[in-house]
């Protein structure tokens, strides 16, 4: 048994691939969809990746290609002099499976598919459904012709079309269902006008602070909402014209010191605390700095807006008058402490609590429980 048949037996007593998909994914192997050159994870260069060719580096390259893991297709959108930010990439099988499962689809619908990349998921639509019946669109000629060779090859020929999924494709709809692999902030308003009553639409969603719900969504009769579910926990590459905001410096912007209420760590220790504080302090995104020479008494909390206020936070002695600095009209760190006690005062609810309702003008809201619960 090859790595791939394994991986596929694995899954499938795991209960993540079930019956109904795993023809498809024996007729799409991953592999056929991994172009030559991918990277690798590597700490020891400067943009945190290596690449890998199948004709220099078979071994390695067939190991990425056959694991339960995401491999890297692109940095910086293609750009040779970027930072190194993958971009475009092949998702985990498993989480593959698990999407396909939550879009529930049957014999005769009809999937749009956002977001080619590697052209693996449309395949396996095709695969399942007939390629008839399967449209994807890819935002990046260069990712959509790789793309567009490798479907080729491997005998699958869905709709194709290179634009901004966002605005969905009209001239295939309706569809019953609506799959999208990059993860979006506000749920477009073309996807729910281009579904069917009573279609489904599964994406990654989230915010800029926590990228990690995948949202089931029910589309309404027309003139009605749609309401879903968060249904799992999930980390997907932003739809490029929803990418946050890059973190500011603080660019010698007075601030006003303080203790922190909260020990930082706290603010993402837990997916789930996480994904409610980014409910609740909208736009604010964050990460991690320190220097090198001294990583553990300088590791801090770095957080901005994307407008006129940031904060941060060091870790270290967290409760000392001049641990937190924040600056401009809003203060970040007291509006990350203030929503996790909102959530702890809530009785901690995990991410499948909160769901979405996108209203027939495209007016979307985030709630608890249900509908009327809305997050603010």
């Amino acid at each position: 048994m090859d790595d791939y048949a394994q991986l596929l037996a694995e899954l499938t007593a795991a209960g993540a691939l079930g019956e109904e998909w795993r023809g498809a994914f024996e007729r799409a192997p991953r592999s056929a969809f991994i172009p030559d050159a991918v990277w690798a994870p590597d700490e020891d260069t400067l943009s945190g990746y290596r690449r890998i060719t199948r004709s220099d580096e078979p071994e390695a390259w067939w190991a990425l290609a056959d694991a339960d893991d995401v491999v890297v297709t692109q940095l910086d959108d293609g750009a040779d002099d970027g930072p190194g930010i993958a971009t475009s990439s092949a998702s985990m099988p498993s989480l593959v499976a698990t999407m396909l499962r939550h879009l529930d689809v049957a014999d005769g619908h009809t999937v749009l598919d956002i977001g080619t990349g590697t052209g693996w998921t449309s395949a396996l639509l095709s695969a399942r459904l007939g390629d008839r019946r399967v449209t994807t669109v890819e935002i990046d000629p260069a990712v959509a012709a790789e793309a567009a060779r490798s479907l080729a090859k491997a005998g699958f020929h869905p709709h194709r079309a290179i634009g901004d999924g966002l605005d969905g494709r009209h001239q295939e709809a309706p569809y019953d269902r609506v799959h999208s692999t990059a993860a979006v902030r506000t749920v477009p308003r073309a996807w729910v006008e281009q579904a069917t009553p009573g279609g489904i639409i599964v994406t990654p969603w989230g915010t800029p602070y926590a990228n990690a719900g995948l949202l089931r969504l029910v589309v309404g009769e027309p003139g009605d909402p749609a309401h879903g579910r968060f249904v799992d926990n999930v980390s997907f590459m932003w739809m490029r014209s929803q990418r946050p905001h890059r973190v500011t410096d603080f660019a010698g912007a007075p601030g006003v010191r303080s203790a922190s209420a909260m020990d930082p760590a706290l603010a993402l220790n837990d997916v789930n605390a996480a994904f409610a504080i980014g409910l609740r302090v909208p736009g604010v995104r964050f990460e991690h700095r320190w220097n090198r020479a001294d990583p553990t008494g300088t590791y801090r909390l770095h957080l901005s807006d994307g407008a006129d206020s940031w904060a941060s936070v060091h870790y270290d002695e967290w409760h000392t008058e001049d641990t937190v600095l924040q600056a401009g009209p809003r203060r970040l760190w007291d509006e990350i402490v203030t929503a996790r006690s909102w959530w702890l005062k809530e009785g901690r609810p995990s991410l499948s609590r909160f769901g979405v309702t996108v209203a027939a003008d495209g007016a979307q809201t985030v709630w608890l429980d249900v509908p009327g619960n809305v997050v603010g």
